[in-house]
C-alpha cells in the first residue's frame, strides 16, 4: 500500500495570530485561514486589526480580533482565557531597538524583552494549558529570526531575545511533547514589511543585507506562509524543538 501524505488542512481548527494586523504575522493569518482555521488576529492597533479582521471576511475567511498589547502579561492571560479552545499560536508579535552595544539604554533593553521573550514565554505557557486541558495536542510557532543563529552588529539586545526564545522552545517542546504539543520556530531574513522600512530605505543596508543573502534577493511574505502552514498542520507531526531558517542561506556561511 503506498503512503499518503499528511493533510495540510486546519478545518476545525483554532488560530491565535499576535501580531497578525500586517507583515508577517499578516501573511501567517492569511495563511492559516487559507487551510481553513478560524483565525484570530491580535494586535496593538485597533484601527489595524479591524481594518484586517474586515478584509479577511470580504475573501470568506473565518476570522475575529482582539485588540491587546501583548507586553503585559495580564492581557495574554486574560486573551488566552477568552478561548476554551486553542489549536494554533503564532506569535509574530515582536519590536527591536537597534543600537550599538555600548549605546544601548536601560529602557531599550526591557521594552525588548518584554515583548520579545517574556511575552511569547507566557503566550506559549498559557496556550500550552489549554491545548493540555482539552487533550489533543497542537502546535506552538513563534516567528524568531535568522539573528537567533547568528550575531549582528547593532543588534546584541535583538540577537539575545531571538536566541532566548530557541532555548525556550528546545526546553518547551521537551515537556510539552508527551502532550502532542509541538514547538518550533521560524527564522526569516530581511522581509520587506512596514516593520523593516526603515531599513530598507538605507541604499548601504540594502546592499549589505542583498550581499549576505546567498539567493540574491531579500524575503517576501510570501516567502513565509508555507512554513507556517507546514508547522501548524499533520504535515509536520513529528518536526518539535526546530526552528525552520527561512534566510536564503545567509547563516549557511
Amino acid at each position: 500500500m503506498l503512503p499518503k501524505t499528511p493533510s495540510s488542512r486546519l478545518d476545525g481548527k483554532c488560530a491565535i495570530v499576535t501580531g497578525g494586523s500586517r507583515g508577517i504575522g499578516l501573511g501567517c493569518a492569511v495563511a492559516l485561514a487559507e487551510q481553513g482555521a478560524h483565525v484570530v488576529i491580535v494586535a496593538r492597533s485597533k484601527n489595524q486589526v479591524f481594518d484586517t479582521v474586515n478584509e479577511m471576511k470580504s475573501e470568506g475567511f473565518s476570522v475575529s480580533g482582539v485588540p491587546m498589547d501583548i507586553s503585559k502579561i495580564d492581557n495574554v492571560k486574560r486573551l488566552m482565557n477568552d478561548f476554551s479552545e486553542i489549536d494554533i499560536l503564532v506569535n509574530s508579535a515582536g519590536i527591536a531597538r537597534h543600537t550599538p552595544t555600548v549605546e544601548t539604554t536601560e529602557v531599550d533593553y526591557d521594552d525588548v524583552m518584554a515583548v520579545n521573550v517574556k511575552s511569547a514565554y507566557f503566550l506559549a505557557q498559557f496556550a500550552a494549558k489549554k491545548m493540555i486541558e482539552k487533550g489533543v495536542g497542537g502546535s506552538i510557532i513563534q516567528i524568531s529570526s535568522q539573528m537567533a543563529h547568528v550575531g549582528g552588529i547593532d543588534r546584541a539586545v535583538y540577537c539575545g531575545t531571538k536566541h532566548a526564545i530557541e532555548g525556550i522552545n528546545k526546553s518547551m517542546a521537551m515537556e510539552f511533547g508527551p502532550h502532542k504539543i509541538r514547538v518550533n520556530s521560524i527564522c526569516p531574513t530581511f522581509i520587506r514589511t512596514p516593520f523593516t522600512e526603515a531599513t530598507f530605505k538605507d541604499p548601504e543596508k540594502v546592499k549589505w543585507i542583498e550581499s549576505k543573502i546567498k539567493m540574491g534577493r531579500v524575503g517576501e511574505v510570501e516567502d513565509i506562509m508555507g512554513a507556517v502552514k507546514f508547522l501548524a498542520s499533520d504535515a509536520s507531526a513529528m518536526v518539535t524543538g526546530s526552528s525552520i531558517l527561512i534566510d536564503g542561506g545567509w547563516t549557511a556561511g
